[in-house]
């Protein structure tokens, strides 16, 4: 049987997520076609990857630099968009059967909700968009049948255990991490780490934001969030365990004592494949694991006072409302004024939970008072960072 090819639309393809969805698309080009792809500002990348692939459609989100890209595919069939609302253009666009959802932030939260408008099968490596608006995704995409498949590593884990038995049997599931580069700094010394200490992961190799995220486990409390949206599970049946070698994603716990875990190398092309061709498993790109050569597989419970970003991450999980709104607001613009030296690398998550403290919480809310939240978070962290620059200049 001769199966048609879905038509996909990569959001980000020129980050790290984006660069290996594109390796897995190529690999599978027998069932999948890329046939639109954006990216914010690196237009030199974003113009070779629509010559390789023939991309009928590209589109940058920053306007100020589409000349360059005109310039760059002169000659070619690709058509050039530009404009941040081209995310949501190719997100509801009846031609698209897969949305890839590689931008890192607030950002794509428009696309995801046009695209779960939509009934489309959504691959989302966007932590963002659920923990923003998880109570609006999650009932949108039901109600249009939408399917919302995870690209990050430990979601596709879980969702990958999961099979092992029925919704209504699991226990709990286990989120796992590195434990980042800081994963045996003494807590005294975390105020003074560089932002290129940082940004060094012994594991992954990520983009900037996403990898200080991992240093700090605020990555890690993005996940609780997220989970506890994409699985319908509590936050007390949600767990962490630091697992430096990176092998086991994450596990699940079902009623009867089993736990099922997924293991793999760490490469993103592996969940980015499931979700492309789920659920079938396919050959791939992703590199094999070797069991001989594993060794011993370690984990540990994660140390709270040193990483405050986990206790935060479980507070919003079990308050829902606005909180995920300004937790993840905050989160990105106290990490904005970290790699920007304004604030040391601690700063990150007490700034993050004194906007949460200072919220005026709302249960049930709207777009509007989501994205308002959201602001309202990004202003709290900007007039704390300005306050803090004037204090050190007198």
């Amino acid at each position: 049987m001769t199966l048609s090819k879905k038509n996909i639309a990569l959001l980000g393809s020129t980050g790290s997520i984006g660069r290996s969805s594109i390796e897995v698309i190529e690999a599978l080009a027998d069932r999948c076609r890329l046939v639109a792809a954006t990216s914010h500002t690196n237009a030199g990348l974003l113009a070779q990857q629509a010559r390789r692939l023939h991309i009928p459609r590209v589109a940058l989100t920053n306007p100020a630099l589409v000349d360059q890209l005109e310039n760059d595919l002169h000659g070619t069939d690709t058509e050039v968009l530009a404009g941040p609302e081209q995310l949501e253009a190719f997100a509801c666009d009846p031609d698209i059967d897969i949305l890839i959802v590689a931008v890192v932030g607030a950002a794509a939260l428009p696309a995801v909700l046009a695209a779960a408008r939509a009934g489309k099968t959504i691959a989302i490596a966007n932590k963002e968009a659920l923990v923003v608006a998880g109570s609006l995704v999650m009932p949108l995409a039901k109600k249009h049948n939408a399917t919302i498949l995870p690209v990050d590593s430990e979601h596709s884990a879980i969702l990958q255990a999961m099979h092992a038995g029925e919704p209504d049997e699991v226990e709990k599931i286990i989120i796992t991490c590195s434990g980042g580069p800081f994963r045996d700094t003494p807590g005294k010394q975390l105020a003074h780490v560089s932002l290129q200490d940082a940004l060094d992961h012994p594991t992954w190799s990520m983009g900037p934001k996403i990898t200080i995220d991992s240093a700090s486990l605020m990555n890690k409390a993005l996940e609780i969030i997220e989970a506890r949206w994409l699985f319908d599970l509590d936050a007390d049946r949600i767990e962490v365990l630091i697992h430096p070698e990176s092998i086991i994603h994450s596990l699940v716990e079902f009623r009867d004592g089993s736990v099922i875990a997924q293991l793999s190398e760490p490469d993103m092309k592996l969940p980015i494949q499931y979700a492309l061709t789920y659920p079938q498993r396919l050959p791939g790109p992703a590199k094999r694991l070797n069991m001989q050569q594993l060794g011993r597989l370690t984990f540990l419970p994660p140390d709270t006072e040193r990483f405050p970003a986990l206790a935060l991450g479980f507070d919003v999980a079990r308050r829902d409302g606005t909180a995920g709104a300004v937790f993840n607001a905050a989160n990105e613009a106290a990490v904005d004024a970290f790699r920007a030296e304004k604030i040391p690398f601690t700063g990150i998550a007490e700034l993050v939970g004194d906007c949460l403290r200072k919220h005026e919480w709302i249960e049930n809310p709207d777009l509007q008072q989501l994205l308002d939240a959201d602001s309202w978070a990004r202003q709290q962290i900007a007039a704390h960072v300005n306050a803090t620059s004037q204090h050190a200049r007198t």
